[in-house]
């Protein structure tokens, strides 16, 4: 499958990482670097448009490192590009740690997993099926 990009920042492509990587690094286009404040959350532009072919999505997912070792994370976790968006991708980041957290023009800010999606059409009922687990969740199953 192939994806058109265009790539509007002074940044490289997004790319994998590694071999088997499912997601690809996005980084920030800024023009200066943007201090977040604890608790602070602000739309971040990457200066990337792309062209999904019909069917996909491309979900925006934090950064393990960025979450661990700095309190920063997505917001809207995953986001979500639909296939006929055309607009710049932005990314939501949020400050949870309890320091000021600095973002660098170019740093890597979340990545991209481009997956294929259905759109199921919807059918009106009375009732549902009968399942061993039923209407159980939200730790239904214990803690150990």
């Amino acid at each position: 499958m192939q994806v058109k990009i265009v790539n509007k920042s002074k940044n490289p492509l997004p790319r994998y990482e590694s071999a088997q990587a499912a997601g690809m690094d996005i980084r920030c286009s800024l023009s200066e670097p943007v201090t977040l404040q604890p608790l602070e959350r602000r739309l971040f532009p990457t200066g990337l448009y792309i062209e999904l072919p019909a069917g996909y999505e491309a979900q925006i997912r934090p950064r393990s490192g960025m979450a661990l070792k700095r309190g920063i994370t997505v917001l809207n976790t995953p986001g979500t590009i639909d296939a006929d968006y055309r607009g710049e991708i932005g990314v939501i980041l949020v400050n949870l740690s309890s320091e000021p957290v600095i973002i660098e023009d170019g740093e890597r800010i979340c990545q991209m997993v481009i997956a294929k999606h259905e759109q199921p059409q919807l059918v009106e009922v009375d009732i549902l099926g009968e399942t061993e687990r039923g209407a159980g969740g939200f730790g239904h199953s214990g803690v150990k």
